[in-house]
């Protein structure tokens, strides 16, 4: 048996950064909590790593848009300044655009 780190995320994009093979987008999932008597969102924000034919798809993504992400959990350590450093990250294997910002996506590109 395979052991395997995976995430799935439904939220919003927030900031995009599109790099030379590599893609970046903050995603926010938001949950309920209750806060006295009253239940408020609690966003809480994902940094998403993308390559390969994902960099593509994430550069017609837009602000706002509401997408559904799985992929891969992937720890990383690095020294940096003399000290030893952990990152983890969430590497994305699959991304369909489920509503532009106000209006339903075309759902062809998920399937490659």
């Amino acid at each position: 048996m395979q052991n395997i780190a995976e995430f799935r995320i439904i939220g919003r994009v927030g900031k995009i950064e599109i790099k030379d093979k590599v893609a970046f987008l903050d995603v926010a999932a938001n949950y309920s909590r209750k806060v006295d008597d009253q239940w408020e969102d609690d966003p809480h924000w994902n940094h998403l790593t993308l390559f390969g034919k994902n960099v593509e798809r994430a550069k017609k993504i837009g602000k706002g848009d509401l997408i559904h992400v799985t992929g891969r959990v992937r720890q990383s350590r690095f020294e940096r300044e003399g000290l030893r450093e952990y990152r983890v990250d969430l590497i994305v294997e699959r991304l369909a655009v489920l509503i532009r910002n106000g209006g339903p996506a075309d759902r062809d590109h998920e399937d490659d």
